[in-house]
């Protein structure tokens, strides 16, 4: 959510940045919220007023009583009693505006930075680097699934019958794979010098609302029936929202922080979910990143993050790129944001599997998280990025260790979480 004074000032900044985000059905919120906001601080004013005159008018009615004169005071009373209803009507009017504003504000997308690459949606994002030796194979990859299935790792028909697609058993050398990648992923931002937590896996509609878009949340958020909960799609949401309506001393900062958590997605749009693999579904586990700095450090910071997944990915032999995301493809509070991918040797191309992101001080202004600096309070930014998302991420790292006699090699950093184990074997 942008501040609302741009609104106020530069009305024509957040329409052109409305336009760069080919969102053109949004302009007239723009008018709407001016409109609303001139309505809002008039009624505030003519308010204010009001009760400085009713104080004014109090003030004579005990000194007329002094003097005996009170047919007098009681003529004043009728008119205090008048301009209280009067001041009650407009008080009644304040929350009015003020969820009118809101909800519009909620959808008007925040100011993208200007080195976002200006396009219509995802096929317009612009590769920045490729990092990493390609191996080269003179065998055939197997799919990913046919890969797990080889080493008795997995149980697709299963899960359709107790949960539905989207859904697998993971079991044996790739479920201990599973679950060491992301120990290791723990353990590689913790000595980035980040926190390691553990979120709350459900959170509530205020918290929602405040770390994602509208549309976000209808294509990803699954509701708890009967309760004002929903569970989480990533730990992000949780962990951010852990400060709402909080003032943080600015010597705390920059909180960096890296949570665990499993993550649920209806992933509804054209995607879909896959009837037999595990890139897209409606259940993972992730190991996530999360930020929270001064606005003049934030662009470091998102530097900085993807590079340690670009790290973090080259060791375990897994070649990856990033891509810069367009403005079409910017959900609506971010700033900046790009997807590292990695390398399908068995493809032939990139896929995502983490995706940084800068939303400058949008989460901060929905959900009141603030700063007390030197010079008063002031909304920090916040970022987050992918640090591991297994199984996907399995899918990249399988096909790039695989060997032509089926097993999978271990990388060096990766042994110590599997035993020693160097390489998994066929059963």
């Amino acid at each position: 959510m942008i501040d609302i004074r741009l609104i106020r000032e530069n009305p024509d900044k957040v329409k052109e940045n409305i336009k760069k985000k080919f969102q053109d059905e949004k302009f007239v919120l723009v008018d709407e919220v001016k409109k609303l906001d001139e309505e809002y601080r008039g009624l505030r004013t003519k308010a204010d007023e009001l009760r400085a005159q009713r104080n004014t008018i109090s003030k004579e009615i005990g000194a007329l009583m002094s003097q005996g004169k009170k047919d007098e005071a009681e003529k004043i009373k009728e008119e205090v009693k008048k301009i209280g209803e009067e001041i009650e009507k407009m008080e009644q009017e304040e929350p009015r505006y003020e969820e009118e504003i809101r909800k519009r504000m909620l959808v008007i997308p925040n100011i993208i930075d200007d080195s976002v690459p200006i396009g219509k949606d995802d096929s317009e994002n612009v590769e920045i680097e490729q990092f990493g030796q390609k191996r080269t194979f003179d065998f055939e990859i197997p799919y990913h699934v046919d890969i797990m299935e080889s080493f008795d790792g997995i149980d697709l028909d299963s899960a359709r019958k107790t949960s539905g697609n989207g859904f697998y058993y993971l079991t044996g050398d790739i479920a201990r794979l599973h679950s060491a990648i992301l120990a290791y992923a723990r353990d590689f931002m913790v000595n980035k010098g980040f926190t390691y937590c553990v979120p709350p896996f459900m959170i509530r509609s205020e918290v929602v609302t405040g770390v994602m878009s509208f549309k976000e949340m209808e294509n990803m958020m699954y509701k708890i029936e009967g309760e004002d909960l929903y569970l989480i799609g990533t730990s992000e949401h949780s962990m951010i929202g852990r400060f709402i309506d909080t003032i943080n001393e600015e010597s705390k900062l920059p909180m960096t922080l890296t949570s665990y958590s499993p993550c649920f997605r209806k992933e509804v749009g054209a995607h879909g979910i896959e009837e037999r693999g595990v890139y897209r579904i409606h259940q993972f586990e992730k190991q996530e990143m999360i930020v929270i700095c001064k606005p003049e450090e934030s662009m470091d910071w998102y530097n900085k993050m993807w590079s340690y997944s670009v790290e973090l990915f080259l060791s375990l032999n897994i070649p990856v790129r990033t891509l810069e995301c367009c403005s079409g493809d910017l959900a609506d509070l971010k700033v900046k944001s790009c997807d590292v991918e990695a390398w399908s040797p068995r493809q032939e191309k990139y896929f995502e599997v983490c995706s940084c992101s800068n939303l400058g001080d949008a989460q901060a202004r929905r959900l009141k998280i603030r700063v007390k600096g030197e010079n008063g309070n002031y909304l920090p930014h916040t970022l987050n990025n992918t640090v591991v998302a297994p199984p996907r991420m399995l899918i990249a790292f399988l096909e790039n260790n695989y060997n032509a006699d089926g097993s999978v090699d271990i990388p060096e950093v990766l042994q110590p979480y599997l035993g020693g184990q160097k390489k998994i074997v066929r059963k």
